[in-house]
């Protein structure tokens, strides 16, 4: 009898089927969100969240049972330095699935898998501050005139400029077929 023995086989044998969860494991640790389809993310979401669990203990034996399995050692090191640490103070749940709907081609049932927790945007507050620590110009009072620095190039030297610089290469294609064009109508 077959009892209590319950896997995703997803149609494949067990080599197969092994790299395809850790090809969507290390998807999923990388980029934190991946589309896929429910049967795929079933599969995978308990193996990844076995190795956030793996990573919130922060051992040796546990980054070298981590790194047996994902087989990169930058990978390891942000699992193990950015991505456990947000789940420090919970004991389970790191990922969601969200379904989006039916694949058009197959109809497959297609969904999100992603971490519950994700980084958040310091690019934004680094650009806020950048623009804060950066001097704003005076206005300049009404009837008075602002002193420029630099002279204005004259245009002889502009056009010599221009002249140097070389065509892009799409623009050049677009010109000859619409020579050739219309010199064959004719």
């Amino acid at each position: 009898m077959r009892h209590r023995i319950a896997r995703h086989r997803l149609s494949r044998n067990s080599a197969w089927r092994r790299a395809t969860v850790h090809s969507l494991a290390r998807a999923v640790l990388v980029s934190e969100s991946i589309e896929t389809t429910k049967a795929r993310a079933k599969a995978a979401q308990g193996y990844v969240e076995k190795l956030i669990t793996l990573g919130k203990k922060n051992t040796l034996a546990a980054k070298r049972l981590v790194f047996n399995q994902l087989a990169d050692h930058d990978l390891v090191n942000r699992l193990f330095s950015e991505i456990a640490p947000r789940f420090k103070d919970i004991n389970g749940g790191y990922t969601r699935i969200y379904k989006l709907g039916n694949r058009r081609g197959d109809g497959a049932i297609c969904v999100i898998l992603e971490l519950t927790k994700k980084i958040e945007k310091v690019k934004k507050a680094k650009k806020k501050e950048v623009s804060e620590a950066a001097p704003k110009k005076e206005e300049a009072a009404p009837g008075k005139e602002e002193k420029h620095s630099a002279p204005e190039a004259p245009k002889e030297q502009k056009k010599a400029v221009a002249v140097d610089k070389p065509k892009k290469f799409l623009g050049g294609i677009k010109t000859f077929f619409k020579q050739k064009r219309n010199t064959s109508s004719t």
